[in-house]
């Protein structure tokens, strides 16, 4: 079994040559687990730098309406602060879901990585296949062409881990990535939480409340 899996690892054959264009539409051909794997990798860091990006303009939105907020607070218009603070909640429960998949999926790409330097069995891919899942069904309403990137990398990475299963002769249903998929997933929902305390400052409750002085640039370190 060890020789047939090295054996469709890095083997390549008539069959198996297929155009990226094709592995991204409904016409899908046998190729090589690593090319498979390797190619979901690439396609899962552009959406990575995606999530980066809207995670970026969300944190500057934020900010314009945090400083709106200050001066109405400060010129004592109670109904406009609210509704900037109103406004910034809505922000950040998106960002809160944003940097929750954005910190999931470099995980993701991780464990990617991790298969392809250690060659790890269908145990490694089945949680990365439900993380990239549950990102999926989490940033569909936020990003929704995110979401449907994302279900094209979710059934290519399947369709390997199906076949890897088939290679090893391991039933599918003997794996249990749920489990794991959602240690991950809470792990990064605990980072996110964090982060969140420290790029986005607490909205002021009155003219008196102490406002942090220094808002963490969009962009910067993370």
């Amino acid at each position: 079994m060890a020789r047939d899996i090295i054996k469709n690892w890095d083997s390549s054959s008539r069959e198996s040559v297929v155009s990226f264009s094709r592995i991204s539409g409904h016409v899908r051909s046998p190729s090589p687990i690593k090319e498979r794997i390797n190619k979901s990798i690439m396609r899962l860091k552009v959406q990575e730098g995606k999530i980066e990006n809207s995670l970026m303009k969300l944190q500057r939105h934020d900010k314009n309406l945090f400083n709106k907020c200050v001066t109405a607070r400060i010129g004592k218009d109670s109904a406009r602060a609210a509704m900037y603070a109103s406004e910034c909640a809505e922000i950040r429960k998106m960002a809160k879901t944003t940097l929750g998949c954005q910190l999931a999926l470099e995980k993701a790409v991780i464990r990617l990585e991790n298969i392809l330097i250690h060659g790890e069995s269908l145990n490694a891919m089945g949680p990365v296949a439900e993380v990239v899942k549950a990102i999926k069904s989490q940033i569909g309403g936020i990003m929704p062409d995110i979401s449907y990137e994302l279900g094209q990398v979710m059934e290519n990475l399947n369709e390997t881990a199906m076949e890897m299963g088939e290679v090893t002769s391991q039933p599918l249903d003997e794996v249990t990535p749920t489990a794991e998929a959602q240690k991950i997933l809470t792990e990064a929902s605990a980072v996110a939480d964090q982060r969140m305390d420290e790029k986005f400052p607490d909205l002021p409750t009155s003219v008196a409340s102490p406002v942090r002085a220094t808002y963490e640039e969009p962009g910067s370190s993370q």
